[in-house]
């Protein structure tokens, strides 16, 4: 198992990754299809943002993004998993391994805005909710959340 950086040919399969996750909460089709647009991850976006794959056994089973927000913060983007391996430890150990490269970083705080499913995962590893962001869900919000890094 290794995690390296994504390339821009893995654009397609990073994209069916994460509509495969996000299915996996029980989102209907239609919600699904409305997030599209801002769920696909393309060549140029691999290009102009830092994307890191989880391969186990030649197959690319997670994957995590990030950018800079300014000159102290940065943004965890996406972080996915594929469903068969959600709950064995994997999103942990990309979580891990993202908090391990920025540590090493000018950074000194983490925000992300997550999926509700996902905010219990996000405060075990330390996150925690500073505000709420509306969805494209009528009355459904995404906790902002945030972690100190020094």
């Amino acid at each position: 198992m290794s995690i390296e950086k994504a390339q821009p040919t893995d654009a397609e399969a990073l994209t069916a990754l994460t509509m495969r996750s996000k299915a996996h909460w029980g989102y209907t089709p239609e919600q699904l299809l409305s997030w599209r647009e801002e769920l696909t991850i393309t060549p140029a976006y691999i290009n102009q943002n830092e994307v890191f794959k989880l391969i186990k056994d030649y197959e690319i089973i997670g994957f995590y993004t990030h950018q800079p927000l300014d000159a102290t913060r940065i943004k965890l983007n996406f972080l996915f998993v594929e469903p068969a391996y959600i709950g064995h430890g994997y999103g942990s150990r990309l979580l891990n391994d993202f908090l391990r490269r920025v540590g090493k970083s000018k950074f000194t705080k983490v925000l992300l805005d997550a999926d509700p499913n996902a905010e219990a995962f996000y405060e075990k590893h330390g996150f925690k909710v500073v505000g709420k962001l509306q969805s494209a869900i009528k009355d459904r919000y995404l906790p902002i959340m945030e972690k100190e890094i020094r």
